[in-house]
């Protein structure tokens, strides 16, 4: 197909449709991560329930390390559910792991404590986790897929920042949650049933998410795909073929997202628990600091996304990493237990973020033809979120009560080089053709 012939099909698509597209992938999305930050939003208060009592701090490590068990088994969702979604279609895809997270969810929220059914207890809480792991990682390169295939030329950023967008309206979600929580209920409430309520009614939008992506439409560059390999006979697992044919693309989506997913999970998913046990500052205030700090960030995602697409992916991107290599230092020298401290370091992370969470969707699925689109964005993806962003919350943890916080911010900084690096090298995406 011909550039010509592509830009015509895509710009031919009716207004309304692409609305719908973008309405119907945000809010199921929206869904699928509330579910799945509700986790490490009450991490610290669940973390002496499913494991033996008399250490808190250990308990903490441990509930953050099935955390990371979650990240870890991310690559196996999004080559799984990438293979199936570049097989089947985006839509199906979706709606089979939007039911895995909720009921994962739903068995987190109603799982029996260590003292009732011992060493079970943290066993339940692994396996749902790695359920909930597994959806996730399909759900990414699905979801980005979905929406910037369903973008008309030119404005691919700005349809796939509202993948982002619905990710933060899920963490806001989870996050408000947790303010509500900690904050209308007693503490011994919120440590013996507030955190169970929360997952229960995090995991009953699973419904909503359902009813959602089983109305939308398959997009037409994924049956332009499928017409391709079924006219040459080609239909071999798009994990082989991303590996056999798109090598280089398939390193350059792992390479930009290794300082992006560090960052976004320090700042957007950690901090109020970081912050709460690096200075003491009450959990509630910590939470409604990062809903205030996230209101903003997802408001400006879509003015962060259409900028990529007037002045291009390389400067949103390499402004991002050179924001935090400049302010990654002074970010956590400044946290001294201060509500407005804290809100000050959220919200200027978050806006730096914007370079990043604005463009990432377009420039991974800029990368792949629509044969191998899920599977080339969501595993490479899975596989940086894995290494370099479910590690943080364990890692920055375990400096943090070792008395090493200057490190932390050390970390941040040398992610923050390698992304630069990456982002300076990279093509320059914003005016290709995208079948």
């Amino acid at each position: 197909m011909t550039v010509v012939e592509s830009v015509t099909v895509d710009t031919a698509k009716p207004r309304s449709r692409q609305r719908k597209a973008i309405i119907a992938g945000s809010i199921g999305n929206a869904v699928e991560f509330v579910d799945w930050a509700v986790y490490s939003t009450f991490s610290s208060v669940f973390a002496h329930q499913f494991f033996p009592p008399g250490n808190d701090a250990a308990a903490l490590l441990s509930t953050l390390a099935i955390f990371a068990v979650g990240f870890a088994i991310r690559p196996v969702g999004a080559a799984v559910m990438g293979a199936y979604a570049d097989r089947y279609g985006r839509k199906k895809s979706l709606v089979l792991t939007i039911g895995l997270m909720a009921g994962a969810t739903l068995v987190i929220g109603l799982s029996p404590t260590y003292q009732q059914v011992g060493i079970l207890a943290p066993i339940i809480l692994v396996v749902a986790r790695m359920v909930q792991g597994f959806s996730a990682g399909g759900e990414f390169g699905s979801a980005s897929a979905f929406l910037v295939e369903s973008a008309a030329p030119g404005r691919r950023a700005f349809a796939g920042s509202w993948q982002q967008v619905s990710v933060g309206i899920g963490i806001l979600t989870a996050s408000a949650l947790g303010a509500i929580v900690t904050t209308a209920l007693p503490s011994d409430a919120v440590q013996s049933w507030g955190w169970r309520l929360a997952f229960v009614v995090v995991a009953s939008l699973g419904l909503v998410g359902l009813w959602v992506r089983r109305s939308v439409e398959e997009t037409d560059s994924f049956h332009r795909g499928e017409s391709r390999s079924t006219g040459s006979g080609e239909h071999r697992n798009a994990f082989v073929r991303m590996i056999r044919q798109h090598p280089k693309a398939t390193l350059r989506v792992f390479g930009i997202n290794i300082a992006g997913v560090l960052l976004y999970n320090m700042w957007v998913t950690y901090m109020p628990t970081y912050a709460s046990v690096a200075t003491g500052i009450p959990l509630n205030q910590a939470l409604i600091a990062n809903v205030i700090g996230i209101v903003l960030y997802v408001v400006l995602l879509p003015f962060a996304g259409a900028l990529s697409d007037r002045v291009g992916r390389k400067p949103t991107m390499a402004a991002f990493a050179a924001g935090f290599l400049i302010f990654a230092w002074p970010a956590f020298q400044l946290l001294d237990g201060s509500f407005w401290t804290l809100l000050l370091v959220q919200v200027v992370g978050l806006v730096l973020l914007l370079g990043y969470t604005g463009n990432v969707a377009a420039i991974m699925a800029e990368q792949f033809p629509p044969e191998v689109r899920a599977t080339g964005i969501g595993l490479p993806y899975a596989l940086a979120v894995a290494l370099f962003g479910g590690t943080t919350p364990y890692l920055v943890t375990w400096l943090t009560t070792n008395g090493q916080t200057n490190w932390v911010a050390f970390y941040c900084a040398i992610a923050a080089v390698i992304g630069l690096a990456v982002y300076l090298t990279m093509p320059e995406t914003k005016n290709k053709a995208v079948d």
